[in-house]
């Protein structure tokens, strides 16, 4: 065979029972050259393929065993020796995991039979790699870093019974099958709880969560949906209810012609955290893929994770004795908000932020979180957590990263949790000062909360970062129950003009404003001249909204986005184990002297903005409030 010229060149050695060779890559410029060998050597063993891609030479001699091949799927058709400068790795694969492999990007071909052989596994390879974009935006290294998966992927849903994963991790999953990300003919979805119910009973409970359109089509599709669908009942701590549920996936995988160990086993806790550790026990124990040949096994674990650093550490410790930390994918479905993952394109992607996007332009930034109803059932859980907690020490600060961080090296998932990380470790102690706790009149009328209780249902916590960027640029956290308005928005305020010749400085100042949730925008407000015969000006808006803007586009939830990155194998909105203890580490002085009583909530009404205090804070924090300008949802009409 002969070797690469240039530098970087690689040579490898597959061994695949095919006879010819195609190139099949979609949006990739490959040069290629297919090289005859001696007559000989082309009747024994088939065709000699040179392949320029990336600045990398690699070679494929494929060696036809024409008494060996199996036209089945999926069966082990072959063992491929690779060779490269750095020395020789030699594995088994199957047709699955080499399918896997192309799709990702190692090998970039397709394989197809001669017509005296059968043709099956050659036929899926050509299809899968002509359906791959690499046409992408994003850098060609981003790409790589996400994996396409081809083979049998088995999600399991514990906690099927509850609330939870009847109203998102169900309804998610649907929509992807809706979307054909879940393929009909690869996946199958395991529920498993304490309940006692039968497969139909499971999806009886769920059928009326996962869609309100009745178009004939529509239930033809929820139909295939839940017809993927199966139920093991059992504890979370029985080893006969996990090798049930363990030998259930096994079947479905034999069914699909999986070899043991290629399969994909996606665990989604739909769980409170207190189970958390003799579930993940039963899943190592007894629910793992049996080998690592390309398949893989994940678990997927819902907040909160602990209640203080200390109770956070050790779970972490827990699940970290079972799983590598590549296996472990800790959800804050915050991010996987639309407009929360726009962040970082609108920051770093936009040539005239770059400047502004620092304390000498800033003067200060809130991230809000506000619900107009209270805790309507949920009383006995909120109050053994409170909103900080339930909402700041996660949602609220993963917003806060976004904002804050530096320009990660790449789009990479590591490079970018580690920038958040940077962050974290540059924020100060909390002041008790900077601290606004109420709790809305009612909230103790709830049967299962405490008549004494002093937990807050509203909090205003300034953070401050003590960085180049932003030293001296408060921070402003706040989120609140039973107020007078539903939201979630970031809200950049930057510092007064210099030289205010317009007089118009008490209309308010310049701001960028993220809207999260509802009617997700982005709009930029600013002072404008009044139209008309009179020099006087007034403040109005440019206006991104996405309901207007993106009208034939179906913003995804953000638990669809999660679970298929999930699938995908990108962690990159995840929270990584060093993170989730920075961030406890922020907030657990605080919350331990909320605990001990030492800070008292501020009855207010049901609603308003809060408590007035809160207001207070905010002016001595350096916001100036926009009196006379409201903005108003664009709408089509």
């Amino acid at each position: 065979m002969r070797k690469g010229t240039h530098s970087g060149s690689r040579t490898c050695t597959i061994n695949l029972y095919a006879l010819d060779v195609s190139i099949g890559v979609s949006g990739v410029n490959a040069n290629v050259a297919l090289a005859a060998t001696s007559p000989r050597m082309r009747r024994t063993y088939g065709r000699f393929v040179e392949v320029g891609f990336k600045g990398v030479l690699v070679y494929y001699h494929l060696i036809a065993n024409y008494s060996a091949i199996n036209p089945a799927l999926g069966k082990k058709v072959g063992r491929w020796r690779r060779k490269a400068h750095f020395g020789r790795v030699q594995k088994r694969e199957s047709l699955h995991n080499l399918q896997d492999r192309v799709l990702r990007g190692s090998f970039f071909f397709s394989a197809i039979s001669p017509p005296s052989a059968m043709s099956t596994g050659s036929t899926v390879l050509d299809t899968s790699i002509s359906n791959v974009s690499l046409g992408s935006s994003f850098p060609e290294e981003r790409y790589t870093e996400i994996e396409h998966e081809v083979k049998c992927l088995s999600i399991i849903v514990l906690g099927a019974s509850g609330d939870l994963a009847k109203k998102k991790t169900f309804p998610a999953l649907f929509h992807l099958f809706q979307q054909g990300f879940l393929q009909e003919n690869d996946v199958h979805i395991f529920g498993y709880a304490r309940t006692k119910l039968s497969d139909d009973d499971l999806r009886k409970r769920i059928r009326g969560y996962l869609s309100n359109k009745s178009s004939s089509g529509q239930t033809e599709v929820l139909s295939r949906f839940l017809q993927l669908i199966k139920y093991v009942s059992g504890s979370y701590d029985s080893e006969d209810g996990f090798q049930l549920l363990n030998k259930e996936i096994s079947e479905h995988e034999i069914s699909k012609n999986s070899l043991p160990g290629t399969s994909r086993r996606l665990f989604y806790l739909a769980l409170p955290p207190s189970v958390y550790p003799s579930v993940c026990r039963m899943i190592r124990r007894y629910c793992m893929n049996q080998s690592d040949l390309g398949g893989w096994t994940r678990i997927v674990v819902e907040k909160p994770f602990g209640k203080d650093l200390k109770s956070a550490e050790d779970l972490s410790a827990q699940l970290g004795e079972l799983f590598d930390e590549q296996q472990l994918y800790r959800i804050d479905h915050y991010l996987g908000k639309e407009l929360v993952q726009n962040l970082l394109v609108v920051r770093f992607a936009n040539r005239f932020f770059l400047p502004l996007w620092n304390r000498d332009n800033i003067d200060n930034i809130q991230i809000v979180f506000r619900e107009d109803f209270g805790t309507e059932g949920r009383g006995g859980y909120f109050d053994e957590y409170g909103i900080i907690r339930d909402i700041i020490q996660n949602h609220l600060l993963q917003v806060l990263c976004l904002v804050a961080m530096e320009k990660p090296v790449s789009l990479k998932p590591e490079h970018i949790r580690d920038e958040k990380v940077k962050v974290l470790q540059s924020v100060l102690p909390i002041k008790l000062e900077e601290v606004v706790l109420g709790q809305y009149e009612g909230y103790k009328d709830d049967p299962t909360v405490s008549d004494s209780s002093n937990t807050p249902t509203f909090a205003t916590v300034i953070l401050r970062i003590d960085n180049e960027r932003w030293e001296g640029v408060p921070f402003i956290l706040k989120a609140g129950k039973a107020l007078n308005s539903r939201k979630a928005e970031i809200r950049v305020q930057f510092k007064d003009v210099p030289g205010d010749i317009f007089k118009c400085k008490m209309q308010g100042r310049n701001e960028f404003v993220i809207r999260l949730q509802p009617s997700e925008a982005m709009y930029m407000k600013l002072t404008v001249k009044k139209p008309g015969l009179e020099m006087s000006t007034i403040q109005s808006e440019l206006d991104l909204s996405y309901g207007l803007r993106y009208q034939d586009v179906k913003i995804p939830e953000a638990y669809e986005r999660l679970i298929l990155d999930t699938i995908r194998g990108d962690q990159q909105h995840f929270v990584r184990r060093d993170e989730l203890r920075v961030a406890w580490e922020i907030f657990t002085p605080l919350l331990h002297r909320i605990d001990a009583g030492q800070l008292k909530s501020i009855p207010y009404k049901p609603g308003n903005r809060g408590p007035a205090e809160a207001d207070e804070l905010l002016a001595k924090a350096g916001y100036v409030q926009t009196h006379g300008y409201i903005w108003i949802p664009p709408t089509l009409d």
